[in-house]
């Protein structure tokens, strides 16, 4: 299907109009589930800009309204009616940052998430200090003592995101190509993500081993940076599309003829985060007025695949183990930019079923955001810290000893969740799993990173 010029995209009218207000986005809205107020539903969102659309209603009058929007697209999956609202708010956040309807807080709060996780140097510099505190018992003492409170909710919500540090690797080790283990059934790039690739070094190396043990040779470009998803999902136009430049012209740079890493094209272009699976396939919406990357975008973005998605079309070779010497039961988590944004449910579970004595489960609210969402689970930390709350809850009722979750905000935002809970559930990534069982190790060798739950849940 051919791409639409910026001429031929729908109007923030022609996105309002379909919505009849019947409700049935309401049980699926996550900031309506905590707030329960009508202004905080997509259906009330829609009635403020129809308001605007008709000169009844300044947007900058109800901007909160829209900042408490989480961008799951939840209730995308829910209209019957076949509303966009994934579009609408895309739409929406860039006017809101043109507005400057923010305190002087918000604003340098933003400002500063926005110089930092996008950049993994950057990111790595200020990591680099912490590894002697997260995990310590410094830390323990200071989150036991409520000391992290004293500089507002925002901080100590990032405070509570760190994983331990003590024992990761903040270098990204991996040669250029990686090489297909027996006959070569594929060739792909994989982007390595800024916080995963910081915070959850052992994801990637386990796709990349995953990958290669299923015959698929893996290209990965030494200086790929963001691909803009932290910032596109804010409405942060120009930093996204000077990000998805960069990215795409990091592959460019090493794959084609002279290039570093051969001249044959890519099968695929994978990726292990939801987030970031969802901006790279819209990277023809982002760059399509840019003339000179135009073309290379939409090509781009038409070969990204999630690496769930791309192995589950694929279909595994390896010969998978169980996972640990009796069966064991894993609750699948679906993140919103998976679920909704993208339409992927099955591939996760076609993948992790193939493992031996492996039971999968799935919570009762499946559909509703855990409250991550990007940067909301800093700022705007109580409401994000309540559907943590509800979502841990939901996974643990469904009695699994493990959740397995593809998204590296989510899997942070559960860790947390869980921590207040009597027996909290180890996170871990789907490749994680399917590793482990292609490895025939314990789950504890796995993810160093993980510690102590893990290995005392999970015998290994």
């Amino acid at each position: 299907m051919a791409t639409p010029s910026p001429s031929q995209l729908p109007t923030q009218e022609d996105l309002t109009d379909p919505c009849v207000h019947c409700g049935f986005c309401l049980s699926t809205c996550a900031s309506y589930r905590i707030l329960g107020t009508e202004t905080d539903s997509p259906r009330g969102r829609i009635h403020f800009l129809k308001a605007v659309e008709a000169g009844e209603l300044n947007l900058a009058s109800v901007a909160d309204h829209f900042d408490s929007c989480l961008g799951c697209y939840a209730c995308v999956t829910a209209c019957p009616s076949g509303v966009r609202y994934d579009q609408l708010i895309a739409q929406v956040r860039p006017q809101l940052n043109e507005l400057q309807v923010r305190s002087p807080w918000q604003l340098l709060l933003r400002r500063a998430l926005f110089a930092l996780l996008p950049y993994p140097g950057r990111l790595r510099w200020l990591l680099a200090p912490l590894r002697c505190y997260g995990g310590s018992w410094v830390q323990t003492v200071a989150r036991w003592s409520r000391l992290t409170q004293l500089f507002g909710p925002e901080m100590a919500a990032m405070e509570m995101l760190l994983p331990p540090l003590s024992a990761a690797s903040f270098q990204d080790d991996f040669p250029l190509v990686t090489p297909a283990q027996g006959p070569r059934r594929a060739r792909v790039g994989l982007v390595l993500g800024c916080v995963q690739r910081l915070f959850e070094p052992e994801v990637n190396g386990a796709v990349v081993r995953v990958l290669a043990a299923n015959g698929v040779e893996v290209v990965i470009p030494p200086r790929q940076g963001c691909c803009g998803a932290v910032t596109d999902h804010q409405g942060e136009t120009a930093q996204t599309r000077a990000l998805a430049k960069d990215l795409v012209a990091a592959f460019a740079g090493v794959v084609g003829p002279g290039k570093s890493a051969g001249a044959e094209p890519l099968d695929a272009v994978l990726v292990a985060a939801s987030g970031c699976g969802h901006t790279l396939k819209h990277y023809h919406r982002i760059l399509e007025t840019d003339t000179p990357w135009a073309e290379g975008s939409r090509q781009f973005a038409g070969g990204v695949r999630d690496v769930q998605e791309f192995l589950a079309e694929l279909g595994l070779t390896a010969p998978l183990q169980p996972l640990a010497s009796y069966p064991l039961r894993a609750v699948v988590h679906d993140p919103c930019h998976m679920l909704h944004g993208q339409g992927i449910a099955a591939a996760p579970r076609q993948l992790l079923a193939a493992i031996p004595g492996l039971t999968l489960t799935s919570p009762l609210d499946a559909g509703v955001c855990c409250g991550s969402a990007g940067i909301y689970n800093i700022i705007q930390p109580e409401i994000a810290s309540q559907l943590g709350e509800e979502k841990c809850a939901d996974l643990a009722a469904t009695g699994a000893q493990l959740c397995v979750s593809a998204n590296i905000g989510c899997t942070l935002q559960l860790r947390q969740g869980f921590q207040t809970r009597a027996t909290p559930l180890p996170v871990v990534h789907p490749a994680q799993l399917l590793d482990c069982s292609i490895r025939g190790v314990g789950l504890s060798q796995v993810s160093p990173g993980l510690g102590s739950p893990v290995a005392a849940t999970v015998p290994g």
